[in-house]
């Protein structure tokens, strides 16, 4: 594991944070960024919605030693505010969060289901180049028989605006293979600019929501609309499938667990070593403990029940197979 901050550029961190399951998540991810990079310069934001018509109820962190807590290790609540999307298109907030981020400054945006699992201020990162996670299904489009293919849909969204097609295409994978296309999963981002990314993304994401191409017409964007936004935005600011190292975020130094019975079922070792690690001082145990998941499969062993059921050298092809066999054994948790 890297010892020395390599990357010269100081950068911000943004996670999101409200009521419920993500304020225990950004808890955890706060956590585990100090553990694992003491040495971090740049500022750490938990982005927080604010109540307003978007939102039926207080989407606000209320409980005291939650906040005492992302006070002791250095993290910024940012507010903002959710003009666009709120409760009824949560992922959303990914967006409407980099507005509120300041101004200029370079940032990397993380999903709050996030572990940081070594020294992120190692990771080269080229902010005038973005890029995002590679850890990803294809999800989106859904091809119907007799209907447009994966190259008319996804260039219809890049001729929507004005961007080359034929540059974002891998043309080692085989034409109307998802893998072909530019697609990410939207767990990590990152750019020079917040607010120029964001306003970016906010524009693109409308528009394909509100008046997409007839060939994409069809398609379900409830919940892919960020993911399909993503490639494009990326693309347009020069960005590319990977601009970073390979074994760095969703390697070595990041992971994405999603859920916690995913996280033991299949990460490895190091992952749950940082989540022992991060999980143990008293003053963040005792608000951890306040969300069932982390009470039983962390503090409790059923972590560990689902852990000895998998072996992570051969595990089952599809993550729904996994799923299932932890249902079924009465462990399933979120």
């Amino acid at each position: 594991m890297p010892s020395k901050p390599q990357n010269p550029t100081s950068f911000n961190v943004v996670v999101i944070g409200q009521d419920g399951r993500l304020m225990y998540e950004a808890l955890l991810f706060a956590a585990s960024l100090r553990a694992m990079d003491p040495g971090f310069k740049g500022k750490l934001f938990i982005a927080e919605p604010q109540p307003g018509e978007k939102w039926a109820d207080d989407p606000r962190m209320k409980q005291a030693d939650l906040l005492d807590a992302f006070k002791r290790l250095d993290a910024e609540i940012l507010p903002f505010e959710s003009r666009h999307f709120g409760q009824i298109y949560p992922y959303g907030n990914k967006i409407e969060a980099l507005l509120a981020l300041p101004e200029g400054e370079p940032f990397v945006f993380f999903d709050s289901d996030t572990l940081i699992t070594g020294p992120l201020s190692s990771v080269p990162f080229d902010f005038s180049r973005p890029c995002a996670s590679l850890k990803v299904e294809g999800t989106w489009p859904q091809i119907e028989l007799y209907g447009p293919g994966y190259t008319e849909i996804w260039k219809s969204l890049y001729d929507l605006f004005e961007l080359d097609f034929e540059s974002s295409l891998d043309l080692d994978q085989p034409d109307e293979y998802w893998k072909r296309y530019l697609y990410f999963n939207a767990g990590f981002f990152f750019y020079e600019c917040p607010r120029k990314f964001g306003q970016r993304f906010l524009d693109y994401a409308l528009e394909i929501r509100d008046n997409p191409p007839e060939a994409a017409s069809l398609q379900v964007f409830d919940p892919w609309l960020d993911q399909v936004a993503l490639p494009l935005v990326i693309h347009s600011f020069g960005g590319a499938r990977r601009t970073l190292p390979e074994d760095t975020l969703d390697g070595a130094i990041s992971c994405h667990y999603r859920t916690f019975p995913l996280l033991f079922a299949r990460e490895d070792d190091r992952v749950v070593e940082v989540l022992r690690e991060v999980t143990h001082p008293n003053w963040i145990k005792k608000v951890l403990k306040e969300y069932e998941p982390i009470k039983r499969l962390v503090y409790q062993p059923k972590g560990e029940k689902i852990r000895a059921m998998f072996d992570r050298e051969n595990l089952p092809r599809r993550e729904q197979m996994i799923r299932n066999q932890i249902k079924k054994a009465g462990l399933w948790m979120r």
